[in-house]
């Protein structure tokens, strides 16, 4: 998704200016609650390009998390967009992120965009996409509207599409190392899996 959103601006990935942390953690929104009950933040940040705010991201978790437990404990990443964008879009960039970690099978990348381009709405300001990642299972991802309104957009059961997804911002080879160690938190190393 960062791909799409910087793509959208007419931009390569990993030109994005400075990330900034939020002044202050907000409360845990109901609809990452429904996923993970009980998660707290972990870290978050703005991804600004050239002074604008594209959107902000944040990574909940289990109490007590620590970033070294990354793909082997249950988190969940929300993205609060600032802009809109097409779910098609999104979902193209979505996997062209995804291959950042290494080759994919051609079979894998036409279900998983298939995949992607039937879940992902279009978006507008203030639309968050809160995403669970279950390692060893795959992933689950809920629409919150600006008016509270949610809805589920669907389940991935594919634990090797779910790692590659949560990787684009998570994983050492994303296109934003900022983004990642701000997203990780304080427990982070730049060496964390």
């Amino acid at each position: 998704m960062l791909a799409a959103v910087l793509a959208s601006l007419g931009t390569r990935a990993g030109t994005a200016a400075p990330l900034e942390a939020p002044a202050s953690p907000r409360a845990v929104p109901d609809s990452v609650g429904v996923l993970l009950p009980g998660a707290e933040v972990v870290g978050g940040g703005t991804l600004r390009f050239p002074g604008l705010p594209v959107y902000q991201a944040q990574l909940f978790a289990a109490p007590g998390w620590r970033a070294n437990t990354l793909g082997r404990t249950a988190v969940v990443l929300e993205l609060t967009y600032l802009r809109g964008f097409t779910g098609t879009d999104i979902a193209r960039r979505s996997l062209e992120e995804m291959r950042r970690a290494g080759p994919l099978e051609a079979a894998d990348e036409a279900v998983w965009l298939d995949t992607m381009e039937r879940l992902f709405p279009d978006v507008r300001p203030g639309d968050r996409i809160a995403g669970l990642w279950q390692p060893g299972w795959g992933a689950r991802f809920v629409l919150t509207r600006p008016d509270g309104q949610s809805r589920a957009l669907g389940d991935v059961a594919d634990a090797r599409f779910a790692e590659r997804f949560f990787g684009i911002w998570l994983a050492p080879t994303t296109s934003e190392p900022g983004l990642r160690q701000a997203l990780l938190g304080p427990t982070a190393t730049t060496d964390t899996p």
